[in-house]
This record gives structure tokens, C-alpha cells and sequence, in this order.
């Protein structure tokens, strides 16, 4: 994943960088009769902004404020951390749930609403063991943006007639 971004500030091994928000719904083509497309349009863009240690240059590029830096970010960090929060949330609540519903079946559960009670135990397990996958600083290192090229600022020539 790359995204573009300018450089707003560098003080002390610090990058400070800010990137436009872009919104999926304005490529669409159906973006003119859509309502979700309409609210895109009608609420301004937002800026994103964040800082980068300078070890996050790539080949040691030399960098100053105002130019823009394309940020990139590895796809199979960021879908194995999407897995991990959306998904085991999901199977711990399901698992636990066919487990209390067992636990039902074979008379060691009372109540329906004690089966229930199981499953939302197995989905909070879940969520709680994403959290702490989330946490791992190394985990977190990959998900840190890195800067993969510098776009320097083009240059600016006052030009005067000669007459």
C-alpha cells in the first residue's frame, strides 16, 4: 500500500508528514446518484497527519520540508492484522457459543440465556486475545509507515524580461 504525503517539519530525527484522506466513494461511477457518494462530496477532506523517525528512510534520502514522500505500509501486515481484530472475535464467540449449546444439550447448563453467556465469554476471549496480539512491539514495528521515495519540490525559477 502507498500513499503520497508532504513533509511539513523535521526537527530532531523527526519526520512530521501530513497526507490528504481520500474517500473510495468518488471513484465510482455512480457516484452522481448515490447517497453514500453525495455525503463524500459534501463533507470536506481531512488531513492526516503523523510523524517518522528519520531510521523510516529507505537507502538514506535526503529529505526537507516541503516535499512530498510516497509512505508505503506491507499489504500482509495489514490484512493479518484485519484477520486478527475482525476475525477471532468472530470464532471465539462462535466456538463458545456451539459449546454452551452442547453444555445445554447435555443438562450441565440450566438456561438458554447461561449458553448465551458462554458465547459472549468466547467472543470477548477473542477480542482480548487480538488486543494482545496487537500489543506485540514487533507487530506494531511492521505496522509502522516507512518512506519508500522522495519526490523533491519542484523548483521555482523567477524569470525576468530582458528588455
Amino acid at each position: 500500500m502507498e500513499e503520497l504525503a508532504e513533509v511539513i517539519a523535521i526537527e530532531n530525527g523527526i519526520i512530521s508528514v501530513v497526507s490528504q484522506i481520500k474517500s473510495s466513494c468518488n471513484s465510482c461511477s455512480q457516484v452522481s446518484t448515490c447517497a453514500s457518494g453525495q455525503i463524500a462530496k459534501a463533507i470536506p477532506h481531512k488531513k492526516l497527519s503523523f510523524t517518522l523517525s528519520a531510521s523510516a528512510l529507505l537507502n538514506r534520502q535526503l529529505v526537507q520540508v516541503g516535499d512530498c514522500v510516497v509512505l508505503t505500509l506491507p499489504e500482509i501486515d495489514v490484512l493479518q492484522s484485519a484477520w486478527q481484530v475482525y476475525i477471532l472475535p468472530i470464532i471465539g464467540l462462535l466456538s463458545f457459543s456451539a459449546l454452551g449449546q452442547w453444555l445445554k444439550i447435555q443438562g450441565m447448563l440450566s438456561h438458554e440465556l447461561l449458553a448465551l453467556g458462554v458465547g459472549l465469554v468466547g467472543g470477548y476471549l477473542g477480542y482480548r486475545l487480538a488486543k494482545y496480539l496487537q500489543s506485540n512491539p514487533e507487530h506494531q514495528e511492521k505496522l509502522q509507515p516507512k518512506i519508500l521515495r522522495v519526490i523533491p519540490k519542484p523548483l521555482v525559477v523567477d524569470v525576468k524580461q530582458i528588455d
